[in-house]
């Protein structure tokens, strides 16, 4: 049985003395168990003090991005090496933010999953299709695209620490939500491709976490579809007692 996962992306939120309150109310408000890997992915800035702050409580730390190289002239850019000097080993990756305002290509997403993939960290893989896409019928194969050109050149074992994560964009901070159906319909898609590369058994234990809109309303009907292994929560993960219904979903 896959163990579920509920990130919390905080995008660009929260100064430093806000993420600390934020996490402070979380470690007072969550309660972790085996049944749920709880993670939060403050803004850089506010990393090596999130990491302090969660030695001791079981709620990981990760990046929202990190760049492919390992050094050198990328003004503003972070790399692998720094993330893990200061404890974390966990990262975002493919965000359709990334894609879509900072011109992130497959290209560029490959070798950002690469770098992941060598310095053995956690990679929160992220893939979904605009409204455009999916009213036109191609969601499927832009999904597939997504995930082919940019992990299908890595070795079977860099799975283990890989999770996707399925952001149909235009249920992203718009209200809308995926019906628990077709996120269903498109985490089982997700499934049967790996298993069609890969093979059945590395499918099925690969977690795929649904992120657009998961509030605490909703999350209990998603997380409950077969192939939904948790959420990739964005507004929502910056209240303290939202993230815990929503976690509390995800356990039952």
């Amino acid at each position: 049985m896959r163990t579920k996962i509920v990130a919390g992306n905080w995008k660009m939120n929260k100064t430093l003395p806000e993420a600390v309150a934020l996490i402070e109310a979380l470690k007072n408000n969550i309660q972790p168990d085996k049944t749920v890997e709880v993670i939060i992915a403050p803004a850089y800035v506010n990393l090596p003090k999130a990491v302090e702050l969660l030695q001791d409580f079981p709620i990981a730390v990760s990046a929202q991005n990190m760049h492919f190289a390992d050094h050198g002239a990328y003004t503003g850019e972070i790399s692998a090496d720094m993330l893990k000097a200061i404890g974390v080993d966990t990262v975002i990756l493919g965000h359709s933010e990334r894609r879509a305002y900072f011109n992130e290509t497959d290209d560029v997403l490959q070798k950002k999953a690469q770098k992941a993939y060598e310095k053995n960290m956690t990679n929160i893989f992220c893939v979904g299709e605009q409204l455009e896409d999916r009213t036109k019928g191609r969601h499927f194969e832009v999904v597939k695209n997504q995930l082919s050109k940019a992990l299908f050149d890595l070795p079977l074992q860099a799975y283990k620490k890989i999770v996707i994560a399925y952001e149909p964009v235009w249920a992203i901070g718009t209200g809308q939500t995926a019906s628990p159906e077709q996120a269903q319909e498109m985490h089982r898609f997700i499934r049967e491709t790996l298993a069609q590369k890969y093979g059945r058994d590395l499918a099925n234990h690969v977690r795929i976490l649904y992120g657009g809109s998961v509030k605490p309303a909703n999350a209990s009907e998603i997380f409950s579809q077969p192939d939904v292994d948790g959420g990739l929560i964005g507004g929502a993960s910056l209240n303290a007692e939202d993230f815990n219904a929503i976690v509390t979903a995800a356990k039952s």
